[in-house]
């Protein structure tokens, strides 16, 4: 599909040549066309430290050479998309600066961006350990980090979008985003809340002894995804929605659920990290074991 929206805001990719960085590419490029937006290509470059060491000047042959690599990089990225993509509008931007900076200042003015990851070893190549951690906490756009053992050009066809819901602010904005995906790519939405996380009040569930009592109060969780739901449902009729109550931890819940999916879809609460139903090693894990592309959704800025 051809990009025809040139006023639209670019989806970014960091591109570090990785195989998960490729993967990356590929999916970023998928989504781009079909929202019909830009995309833009991102790499930096810096020198190491030591070569600042008592006032050393470093070469400018040192510096052409990094330039000339990241080049290359972002040109077998372009390579890649025109494969399959042809008449995708690609820019890209090359940069001597950190990493962290650089894809931060990039966030403030695109649709979304795009990560690649390894997995357990985290982010790789340009967004890796601390870089990965301070693009998801700090990024000013949702962040989408796709692992490189995703079967991109499956978890770009058929299947469903999945959407986290714990009932706060943020919630509310990742399944906006969530339904925004599933129109755009014209496949169904699952939606799911989790209620044994301490956040859902895990201790007064250990106080419950009647089956009765557990009943109505996964009821009153059931009226709570729904009514979350409603508004969205009602913007976007043509979304097929399934709603998903489980009675488990998050993490097991979600991972579950988007087994096969185009996207996981998760709210964040900001720079400390994840809260709700996401705390701590439940957001950890899903960025290493999310069987599908994940997007993380911060707090919108007033």
């Amino acid at each position: 599909m051809t990009s025809t929206n040139n006023s639209a805001k670019e989806i970014v990719v960091a591109v570090d040549g990785s195989a998960a960085s490729e993967a990356a590419v590929r999916w970023a490029a998928n989504a781009a066309a079909q929202r019909e937006q830009p995309i833009k290509l991102a790499t930096a470059y810096t020198l190491p430290q030591f070569m600042y060491a008592d006032g050393m000047v470093p070469p400018q042959e040192l510096y052409d050479e990094l330039e000339t690599d990241a080049q290359a990089k972002v040109d077998h990225a372009r390579q890649l998309i025109a494969e399959e993509f042809p008449s995708l509008t690609v820019n890209h931007q090359v940069k001597e600066v950190s990493p962290i900076d650089f894809l931060l200042e990039l966030s403030e003015n695109a649709e979304m961006l795009v990560m690649g990851s390894r997995g357990l070893g985290g982010l790789s190549g340009l967004v890796m350990g601390s870089v990965s951690a301070a693009v998801v906490s700090h990024a000013s756009c949702p962040v989408v980090v796709v692992r490189k053992e995703s079967d991109v050009e499956e978890a770009n066809e058929g299947s469903r979008v999945v959407v986290g819901v714990d009932g706060s602010t943020v919630s509310r904005q990742a399944i906006q985003l969530a339904f925004q995906e599933a129109h755009a790519r014209r496949v169904p939405l699952r939606a799911v809340l989790a209620w044994t996380d301490a956040q859902f009040q895990a201790s007064l569930v250990g106080a419950l002894d009647s089956r009765g009592d557990l009943e109505k109060l996964n009821g009153e969780y059931q009226d709570l995804l729904h009514s979350e739901l409603a508004p969205m449902r009602e913007k976007y009729p043509d979304v097929e929605v399934e709603e998903l109550v489980e009675r488990e931890r998050a993490v097991h819940a979600l991972k579950t659920a988007s087994e096969g999916a185009q996207l996981l879809v998760l709210g964040s609460h900001g720079r400390g990290g994840f809260r709700g139903m996401l705390l701590g090693s439940t957001s950890r894990a899903l960025l290493q074991y999310a069987p599908c592309p994940m997007m993380v959704v911060r707090q919108a800025r007033l």
